[in-house]
Parts: structure tokens; C-alpha cells; sequence
């Protein structure tokens, strides 16, 4: 992975998607001694990062590869990333996600023209994705496992850094990896004195566990309200640039997300999901040791919420 990837992979989506502004967030940085910026995604088209990559690994494949129908594995937002992806590109897609998926994901999946096909859980929604392009023929658009998506979520890297060029940490939250590893490399490739923190749940933490242990190691899931972060492993393409740029790895449970939550609702009048108040989690619950004043920026990455859920989250 290289600039050119994501210079070429910005050029591709400029005009399909938005530049997402990276606004300032004085209050909730004076609760930590900070200067903080938020990097909202929450306002892309979909309601997350995630078409960003989507287009670009569609921009990637042959007619032939579209025509077959594509499959990929997701808790939500890649699921509507790509829906609306292969809408544009005139594809068919099919969606394994997991049966607990927020109600407002899947109707938004079925909006955009997905078709949707169930698992138990995000533990076995990857083997039903394998089943089904071994049993169909789909031509396989990897949630996160891709250098084409990668590519597409560093252009977010980018932004961060013309918006903010002098920033010092930057946290990111972590699923499979697709997100931090593109930001990470974006960022690095220009400042290598940046810091890129990642966040993930405590009710996964593939990454968090593969650095303990030396190597990419899976784990088992449970349940949360950050879905869009919790995945069984890390994707064997984001781990090694994961390992080169990424500084360190942080934890943040649903408490403090909804603490978030709510902060941020208060606050700022944004509305995200739990996944998207991870990053800025982190920061607020003192997570990692960041010096006094600090230029830090804090992803927001979705704002895909289901309503009902919100109101039991912010009481």
C-alpha cells in the first residue's frame, strides 16, 4: 500500500461520495486537558466510511466479476456501503449479516436494493459468506480483507490530515481492520510522528489480543452495542500495516460508549452509533495517557442508530 493507492482510489470517489468536514470540539476536549477534532463520517452518504472502499474495489472489478453478483459478510454498515456501491455499478449484491442486526440497517441494506441472508452471529457471518460464493459464484467484496477497500478508507487519512496537518494522536476504531489500516497509512506515509491509537470493544478485541500474542489472532465475540466494531479477526491484509503504523491499542466497553453517547448528543448535536462513539470513547475515559493540550482527533465513524435502542442508551 502505497500514496499512489490512495491518491488513485480518491480520485475514483471524489465525485460520489462527501468530503466529510473535521470540526473542533472545545467541550469535550476541556473534560481532558485536549484540543479536540472530530472527523465526522457520520454525514457520508449511508451514514458511514464504509462506501468509500466499497467503490473503489468495485471501481477495481472486471464486468465480468460484477455480473456474477456480489457477496460479502457485515453487522451493517459495510452492508449498506456496498448496497449503495453496487447499485451505482449497476451489480447485484447479497449480504450475510448477523440475525441482531439493528432493524434500521436492514431496512437501509434493502433500500439501497441489497438482498440480505442471515447468520447465527458476526462469529459465523464469514463461513456463510464463503458458502455462498462457493455455491453461486459471487465474486467476493470483502468488508475490510482488501487492498481496493483500504485504499478507499484511507482517503478519510487524507482529509484528517489537510484538515488538521499539525494533529498528534489520532484514534480510530477497529473492526476487521480495513479502517485504521487505511487512515494509518495515509497519515504515516505523510507525518510519521503522527500517533494512531486504536479502539476496539470489549466484546472483541481481535487486534487487541493479536498484539499480546505476537501474531493475527481470532477471537469470539459477544454482544454489544458497538456491532460495527466487533469482528472475530483481523483481515491478513490490514494486520501487517496495522503492525507497522498503528501505536497502540486501547479497549473502551458499552458504559463508556453510551456516556459518549450522550456526551456527544449534549454537546456537540451529533447523533452516532455505538461503534461510531468508540474512538472518542476512548479519549474521554482517559484510555491513553495523552500530554496536556494534545492536537487529538477522534473518528466518528457511523451514524447508523436504531432509534429504539438510542433512547435506552442516553436514559
Amino acid at each position: 500500500m502505497n500514496q499512489s493507492d490512495i491518491n488513485d482510489a480518491r480520485s475514483i470517489i471524489r465525485d460520489k461520495l462527501h468530503r466529510t468536514p473535521t470540526v473542533s470540539a472545545s467541550a469535550l476536549g476541556d473534560m481532558t486537558g485536549v484540543q479536540l477534532f472530530l472527523k465526522c463520517e457520520q454525514f457520508q452518504k449511508t451514514g458511514s466510511f464504509k462506501p468509500r472502499g466499497a467503490l473503489n474495489k468495485l471501481a477495481h472489478l472486471s464486468q465480468v466479476e460484477l455480473d456474477r453478483g456480489l457477496v460479502s459478510a457485515s453487522a451493517g454498515n459495510h452492508a449498506q456501503g456496498l448496497a449503495f456501491a453496487a447499485r451505482a455499478f449497476g451489480a447485484r449484491a447479497t449480504i450475510v449479516m448477523p440475525h441482531d442486526a439493528p432493524q434500521a440497517k436492514i431496512d437501509a441494506v434493502r433500500g439501497y436494493g441489497g438482498a440480505i441472508v442471515f447468520a447465527e452471529s458476526v462469529n459465523t457471518m464469514f463461513d456463510k459468506m464463503r458458502e455462498l460464493e462457493q455455491e453461486h459464484g459471487y465474486t467476493v467484496a470483502h468488508p475490510f480483507d482488501d487492498p481496493y477497500v483500504i485504499a478507499g478508507q484511507g482517503t478519510v487519512g487524507m482529509e484528517i490530515y489537510e484538515d488538521v496537518p499539525d494533529v498528534e494522536y489520532v484514534f480510530v476504531p477497529i473492526g476487521g481492520g480495513g479502517l485504521i489500516s487505511g487512515i494509518a497509512t495515509a497519515l504515516k506515509l505523510n507525518n510519521p510522528r503522527i500517533k494512531i491509537i486504536g479502539v476496539e470493544s470489549t466484546a472483541g478485541g481481535a487486534y487487541y489480543a493479536s498484539v499480546r500474542a505476537g501474531k493475527n489472532t481470532r477471537v469470539i465475540c459477544s454482544e454489544t452495542i458497538a456491532g460495527g466494531i466487533v469482528c472475530p479477526m483481523i483481515g491478513e491484509n490490514n494486520y501487517p500495516l496495522m503492525q507497522q503504523y498503528v501505536d497502540d491499542v486501547v479497549k473502551v466497553n458499552d458504559d463508556e460508549l453510551k456516556h459518549t453517547i450522550r456526551l456527544l448528543l449534549e454537546r456537540c448535536k451529533m447523533m452516532v452509533e455505538g461503534a461510531g462513539a468508540a474512538a472518542t470513547a476512548a479519549v474521554l475515559s482517559n484510555k491513553y495517557a495523552l500530554p496536556k493540550d494534545a492536537r487529538v482527533v477522534t473518528l466518528l465513524s457511523g451514524g447508523n442508530v436504531d432509534l429504539a435502542r438510542l433512547q435506552e442508551w442516553i436514559q
